[in-house]
């Protein structure tokens, strides 16, 4: 046994690693990056021979997490809550189909939206899908129930989920760590037809995965991290999961014995345990990062009140944002010590959103659209998941929606179609590969009256640094491959002393009446030199 000190991310990744996984495959984006990058870092310095890759979106990653469990290995799969959307087909299916070797699924929520374009809880597609779902409260629990997590999904032959918020994605804290299962050996599953979901095999599987949740509800009864302490008949209760159980147990300390108490570590919902709390309390009080999901379970969504239950369908918490220590103290009546405060700041600072790098190729695209289309009338630029999203702020005032991966390309389709003309959109190199190919081929095969300009910088930028899939002019061959006339695939390159021409090629194509491509190419001043060392690494192995 050894102690390291590990991120929340770190130490899922330490006990996937741990849990003797084979390969582990994500898609890039916050507050889950690190689980990746730490699994492909440590596999590479200890040559554990784990396949560790990113997919180009989560569902593929998903679907390759799969192929590993149908040759019996373990593999864990890690993205932000909205890449499980994109997953959610593979993701509902598995359900039914049922694994082989251990599939955990390891979904990273952001509350507060610290960088994502919503809030979401995945404890509800752990309870649409119907599988079990851990939710740790600290990094040890996160380290412990990976390795709990692969156990049970091999023993039920299910996929299970891990939920982390971003307080414990991104914060530290000291691990004990176990010693290493070895990985699994390569063997087909033996009956392939739970894997063949025609409607017979289906309806067979859903009824497996039915007949295996009255295992799941007792192994939620009985988990350790469901604990349950009835301090006393008629004093207030209180539920906490996840890291709320930490912000709970710091808040009252000592005073945590005046209280009847179930933390909640393990879905689906201990409900036995609930009913209990709820006979021996006077009141309820629900703490939890995310949506009221256990309120809900203890409240039937409103209907059952036998009980008063204050969390945040009553009003008692913030409906938005994240649950935070203070906001838990407030609650409990335990005084929350001011922020420092300087009079006449206010009127002083102004809010300062995040900018483009100094030297960004974005921002010398945006100046050439802006300069291309002024004489245009009101056009407006649909926009994409990325560093260039930031071209919605002044001075560039150039981004009119991001609403999710690819949605650009979709949308400006969309406007298009309604009539208006001219359409541009906007999309990144890895957004492209994302999500934004199969949009194009609708666009391409019915010609859409649109531009769509790519913006590659070689690299994923927002999330750290990551290789891109296409990038140069592979990029070209791709768009060229599906059909688009290469007279109309046109590369510019975004500085300012080319302005003029940048400017004339946009205006060119936003005058031609079908569907045209601009690819604005030039490398992240961020990460120049990854780039760089990539490239000549691209062309070694093409000599």
């Amino acid at each position: 046994m050894h102690k390291r000190i590990l991120l929340g991310d770190e130490a899922v990744a330490k006990g996937a690693i741990d849990a003797g996984i084979s390969g582990a495959y994500a898609y890039p984006g916050t507050p889950s990056t690190e689980i990746f990058e730490f699994i492909h870092r440590t596999s590479q310095q200890e040559a554990l021979g784990i396949h560790a890759s990113w997919s180009s979106n989560e569902k593929v990653a998903y679907e390759e997490a799969l192929g590993m469990s149908y040759a019996g290995k373990r593999a864990l799969v890690s993205f932000k809550h909205v890449g499980l959307n994109v997953a959610a087909d593979p993701f509902m299916n598995s359900a039914v189909s049922g694994v082989y070797g251990g599939v955990v699924v390891a979904v990273a929520d952001d509350p507060s939206m610290h960088s994502s374009q919503n809030e979401q809880d995945s404890r509800f597609y752990a309870a649409f899908a119907q599988i079990p779902c851990f939710e740790p409260s600290d990094q040890q629990q996160a380290y412990s129930m990976v390795r709990e997590a692969f156990d049970l999904s091999e023993k039920y032959q299910t996929p299970v989920m891990l939920r982390l918020v971003t307080r414990l994605a991104h914060s530290r804290s000291i691990v004990t760590t176990s010693e290493p299962r070895p990985q699994n050996r390569a063997n087909y599953c033996p009956d392939f037809s739970s894997w063949t979901l025609l409607p017979p095999n289906a309806r067979k599987g859903f009824e497996l995965l039915l007949d295996k949740q009255a295992y799941f509800r007792k192994i939620s009864e009985e988990h350790e991290s469901n604990r349950l302490v009835i301090n006393g008949v008629g004093r207030p209760g209180i539920v906490a999961s996840g890291i709320a159980r930490g912000y709970v147990e710091e808040t009252l300390s000592e005073k945590l014995g005046d209280y009847n108490v179930l933390f909640v570590g393990f879905y689906p919902a201990p409900v036995q345990k609930l009913a209990r709390l709820v006979e021996c309390s006077s009141e309820i009080r629900v703490f939890e990062d995310g949506f009221p999901f256990l309120e809900k379970a203890i409240t039937s969504d409103g209907l059952n009140r036998n009980v008063s239950v204050k969390g945040k369908l009553s009003g008692y918490l913030s409906r938005s944002g994240e649950l935070t220590p203070d906001a838990v103290k407030a609650a409990l009546g335990v005084s929350v010590q001011p922020g420092l405060m300087i009079e006449g700041v206010k009127e002083v600072l102004r809010p300062r959103p995040p900018v483009l790098c100094d030297g960004c190729p974005h921002g010398d695209t945006y100046q050439a659209i802006r300069k291309a289309t002024q004489d245009y009338g009101e056009v407006r630029v649909l926009g994409d998941i990325g560093c260039y999203t930031l071209g919605y702020y002044t001075p560039y005032d150039s981004v009119h929606a991001c609403i999710c991966m690819g949605a650009s390309i979709s949308m400006a389709s969309g406007v298009s179609h309604a009539g208006i003309r001219p359409v541009l959109c906007v999309i990144g190199d890895s957004t492209f590969t994302h999500s934004g190919l199969t949009p194009l081929l609708d666009a391409v095969r019915e010609n859409t009256d649109m531009t769509v300009l790519i913006m590659d910088n070689s690299i994923v930028a927002m999330t750290g640094g990551q290789p891109t899939m296409v990038t140069d002019e592979n990029l070209v061959d791709m768009i060229s491959g599906i059909g688009l006339d290469r007279a109309h695939i046109r590369v510019i390159r975004p500085l300012a002393r080319n302005l003029d021409q940048n400017v004339k090629t946009i205006q060119e194509e936003l005058d031609y009446p079908g569907l045209s491509v601009i690819i604005s190419r030039r490398e992240c001043v961020t990460y120049y030199k990854e780039i760089k060392t990539a490239q000549r690494a691209r062309e070694g192995e093409e000599q």
